[in-house]
């Protein structure tokens, strides 16, 4: 996924990703879901330094299992979901999938919360599985 691009639905937002994410995953906790509106969250991860926005957004401050914070970051104007700043991973940058121009070059590499995951849902066994976030 090296140099992709994305937005929200509406086009105020746009950013640009330089290089590989560090990770990429799906997460299946209940914060995730009712954030997106589905099932699961898909995310890929990189370096704030490999991400430029162009645009406002707006941040809701969730909490995480953690007890630290989760900046959920959105468009003021169409409401998508964009990205996602977590505290327990400084400098790292959550980039909701769905937001890619080009969502076909994601492969997650793991599942998370997946005692949270909806019993309807049958995700691959070719990914990394964990009940909850792995420490």
């Amino acid at each position: 996924m090296a140099n992709a691009t994305g937005g929200c639905l509406c086009g105020r937002v746009r950013y640009t990703l330089s290089g590989d994410p560090v990770f990429s995953g799906i997460c299946h906790c209940r914060s995730c879901q009712r954030y997106t509106g589905t099932t699961f969250e898909a995310v890929a991860a990189y370096p704030a330094s490999a991400v430029t926005v162009e645009g406002e957004l707006k941040a809701y401050q969730d909490t995480g299992d953690s007890g630290k914070s989760v900046f959920r970051k959105f468009c003021p104007n169409c409401g998508s979901g964009v990205l996602a700043e977590v505290e327990v991973m400084p400098d790292m940058v959550l980039v909701l999938v769905g937001t890619l121009d080009d969502v076909s070059t994601y492969q997650p590499s793991m599942e998370i919360y997946c005692g949270s995951a909806q019993p309807w849902f049958h995700g691959s066994g070719e990914r990394k599985r964990f009940a909850a976030m792995p420490g």
